[in-house]
C-alpha cells in the first residue's frame, strides 16, 4: 500500500489512462488494491475514478489506444481449456467420492439390519 509522501510530485492522468485502470478492476479475480498497487496509485484514487466512471464524468476516446497501461497479471491465471480440464477432473473425483459414500451408507444400513435381527 502506498503512503503519502510530501516530496512526491502530484501526477496528472489522462482520461484514457483512468478508464483503462478502471476497466482492469472489472476483470474477474482482480481486486482494486492490486490494480492500484501495480499502477503505483492509492486505492482511494482508483475508487474515486470508478465512481466518476459510473457517473459518466470520465469518458475515454475509444479511437485512441493507451499503450502506457500494462494489464495486471492475475494470480494463478489459467486458460479456459486448463480451467475446464481442472473442473472436469474435480467433477470426476467428486463423483467417485459420492459413489463411495453411497456404498458406505448401504453397507451401514445392511449392518444395522443384521444387528437388529439378532
Amino acid at each position: 500500500m502506498t503512503t503519502y509522501r510530501p516530496d512526491k510530485p502530484t501526477r496528472k492522468f489522462c482520461n484514457e489512462y483512468k478508464v483503462s485502470a478502471v476497466r482492469l478492476t472489472f476483470q474477474p479475480g482482480i481486486m482494486i488494491k492490486d490494480v492500484a498497487q501495480s499502477l503505483d496509485i492509492h486505492p482511494f484514487i482508483l475508487s474515486r475514478w470508478r465512481k466518476e466512471y459510473f457517473e459518466g464524468k470520465i469518458v475515454a476516446d475509444e479511437r485512441k489506444v493507451s499503450k502506457k497501461l500494462v494489464s495486471v497479471p492475475r494470480k494463478n491465471e489459467m486458460t479456459d481449456s486448463e480451467r475446464i480440464k481442472k473442473l472436469e477432473h474435480e467433477v470426476t473425483a467428486l463423483k467417485k467420492e459420492n459413489d463411495f459414500l453411497k456404498k458406505w451408507k448401504r453397507f451401514l444400513a445392511k449392518q444395522r439390519r443384521q444387528n437388529s435381527s439378532l
